[in-house]
């Protein structure tokens, strides 16, 4: 890898922003973990050493400790450490679903379902495996079996995960996407995997609507031709017409309300578990895929240790069955902690403070959201202590980065002693390189640490580590759910050429990280969407962090594009608050705040009005195709619309590139 380096970090915080609490962390499952291997319970910096020199002693030692139930035993922990390619507790057997049900208490609530109008139920841990079992016996029944694969379009609600469970416990592989996907694109999806049985509800709720999918369900079930079977849940309570479907109907009443036998396939520990598909919004959707051991010890050691989960526990993360941490959430049962389901909007127009108020009702311990909202709840006023939080110890965020001003908003509005875990992560490993755990402190702006068994470090163009500068993000060593394989990638080309082609042999995800003296990550954006001006790298998010920061800005996007004549432009998008004007007051006010808050290089050329700024479906900023449209690339070519939360806006900055293009040099 070529090229200039990175641009120093500003430097960061010296004294955390919270300490752990001793009692907290003398009495936490990742302290009697560490105790267990004869290490210091609250020396982080040591057990996380130690998990990434003795890989085969640590995930051995995760192994035990979680109590893994193998049918047959493993023979080594780890089979060489080349990446890609490396091989996890080659000859066992097992089954993630088995493990998934085995701790659950048959009359306490396993799942509570929730949904935006503040209406839920619980389903215990006796009716969650009689469901799998039913359910399970259905696709059996179909001919499902061993790596068939079983494709769900559905929203979060308990069906999804008895879905799950059921394929996965027949050894069958799982995908699934929410409804607000088009038939086209979920399509584009399943139609790589050949499924053989689709599992998809009425509809769905959202900010007050009730979104009829029915029409949608049969289009979808039309364009996979492999199909044997539709199984049809009624979630929302519309009445499912009578019309011909290119398969088998089964309605979801039937097939989960069979008095069964709880069974499961054994299978290798990298076995397929499932495919998760990348956001897809240049080009096919790459499917990625996960084997049921990886996903299991990485799941135990990410929400049993880092998250700190046990029975008694209950965790509600705001999310799509179509992002990644819905496989994380629904792993919560692996630990023998309570799930909750949320069929809605994070943030209702009639009440936006619904999360907050179930989750208080629902003495949750561990609350997941977004930067995005938190960050709109203290710019619009929104206030979480008028509800009982006093169970929650901990808020998980993960998306992007967590800026620094919200972790005070956190310690006020939410609770003094509450950890605030900023995660980073990807589908691609289905899980976190850096957060915090209960022996970390927290530096605002900051993630607390790399993540126990991640090699993690921040590499410069050359190769080589760098400390409190900015570098590439790499794991130089394998973790148990690094991908299998990607889908239809016989030879893996794809594969190498997504993570191994810069850097032979180590990982290299594509964020920019600064990884500091005290031990902490500070991660500043996609490294494909890297700000160059004047051979100095920038990072975008460092520069949304300042601006969205002002309460006239609802949102900004920065990009930098490169022009015919070997000019470079970077502009700033703003979406502004109600009531707000961006008059030349206002462009003062951010320029003021990008220089002193980032540095005078980072102030952008231009700043622009937009009526928004167009994300993935997962809420990630389309910094790549906005900047691709800017630069005259054909929509078609920029962005996947069907990926897009709001595609009509990839025009809008089509036409302000089109119209930069036509300008008089």
């Amino acid at each position: 890898m070529n090229g200039p380096d990175p641009y120093p970090s500003s430097a960061p915080s010296s004294a955390p922003f919270t300490r752990p609490d001793p009692r907290a962390v003398a009495d936490s499952r990742i302290a009697d973990f560490a105790r267990r291997a004869g290490l210091d319970g609250t020396d982080y910096a040591a057990l996380h050493h130690w998990s990434v020199t003795d890989l085969e002693g640590f995930w051995a030692a995760v192994w035990e400790y979680f109590d893994i139930d193998a049918a047959t035993p493993y023979e080594q922990v780890l089979d060489g450490e080349r990446m890609p390619g490396a091989r996890w507790f080659t000859g066992a057997t097992l089954n993630y679903a088995h493990h998934a049900l085995r701790h659950l208490p048959a009359d306490g609530p396993a799942v509570i379902a929730l949904d935006e109008t503040g209406s839920g139920y619980e389903v215990t841990g006796g009716r969650l495996r009689a469901q799998v079992a039913s359910v399970a016996a259905t696709l059996r029944d179909l001919g499902v079996g061993p790596g068939d694969r079983v494709v769900g379009y559905l929203p979060n609600t308990p069906h999804a995960i008895v879905a799950f469970l059921a394929a996965a416990s027949l050894g069958a592989v799982w995908s699934v996407c929410g409804q607000d996907y088009a038939p086209r694109a979920a399509a584009a999806r399943f139609g790589q995997l050949d499924p053989v049985v689709l599992i998809a509800a009425d509809g769905y709720l959202f900010n007050g609507a009730t979104h009829d999918r029915r029409d949608a369900v049969l289009e979808l079930a039309a364009a996979l031709p492999t199909l044997k079977a539709t199984l049809l849940v009624d979630h929302v309570g519309l009445p499912w017409p009578a019309r011909p479907y290119p398969s088998l109907v089964v309605p979801w009443e039937d097939a989960a309300t069979r008095t069964e036998e709880l069974a499961f396939v054994p299978v290798p520990f990298d076995h397929p578990l499932w495919v998760v598909f990348s956001s897809g919004t240049t080009g096919l959707p790459k499917g990625i895929v996960h084997g049921h051991g990886g996903v299991l010890l990485e799941h135990l050691k990410t929400l049993g240790l880092h998250s700190d989960l046990g029975p008694g526990d209950r965790l509600l993360w705001y999310t799509t069955t179509h992002w990644m941490m819905w496989n994380l959430v629904v792993s919560t049962l692996l630990t023998g902690a309570t799930t909750c389901t949320y069929d809605g909007s994070p943030a209702p127009f009639a009440k936006p403070d619904t999360l907050w108020e179930l989750a208080a009702r629902h003495r949750v311990t561990v609350f997941g959201t977004s930067p995005q909202y938190l960050l709109g709840m203290a710019k619009f006023g929104i206030d979480p202590t008028v509800h009982d939080l006093s169970a929650v110890r901990v808020v998980g965020c993960t998306g992007s980065a967590l800026p620094a001003s919200a972790y005070p908003w956190v310690r006020d509005h939410v609770g003094e002693r509450v950890l605030l875990a900023s995660i980073s992560g990807g589908t691609d490993v289905v899980s976190g390189f850096a957060g915090s755990a209960p022996s970390t402190p927290v530096w605002a702006g900051e993630l607390s640490a790399p993540h126990l068994g991640v090699a993690l470090a921040a590499y410069d163009p050359e190769g080589f580590p760098v400390t409190d500068r900015v570098g590439e993000l790499v794991v130089t060593r394998p973790m148990p759910s690094m991908p299998l394989y990607f889908w239809n990638d016989p030879d893996g080309t794809r594969y190498r050429d997504a993570y191994f082609s810069v850097y032979e042999g180590v990982w290299r995800h594509g964020d920019w990280i600064t990884v500091t003296g005290h031990g902490s990550v500070i991660v500043h954006g996609r490294s494909d969407s890297t700000l160059n001006r004047n051979g100095v790298r920038l990072g975008s998010a460092d520069i949304h962090d300042v601006v969205e920061r002002l309460p006239e800005i609802a949102e900004a996007l920065v990009v930098g594009v490169e022009e015919p004549d070997g000019g470079y432009w970077m502009p700033l998008f703003v979406v502004l608050a109600p009531g707000a004007a961006l008059d030349d007051a206002l462009r003062d006010r951010i320029r003021a705040a990008v220089r002193t808050g980032v540095s005078p290089r980072h102030v952008p050329d231009e700043i622009l009005e937009v009526p928004g700024i167009p994300h993935t479906r997962t809420g990630k900023k389309l910094e790549v195709p906005v900047k691709r449209l800017l630069q005259g690339a054909p929509m078609t070519d920029a962005a996947d619309p069907s990926a897009v939360d709001a595609p009509d806006l990839l025009g809008h900055y089509a036409r302000l590139g089109a119209a930069r293009r036509e300008r008089p040099a």
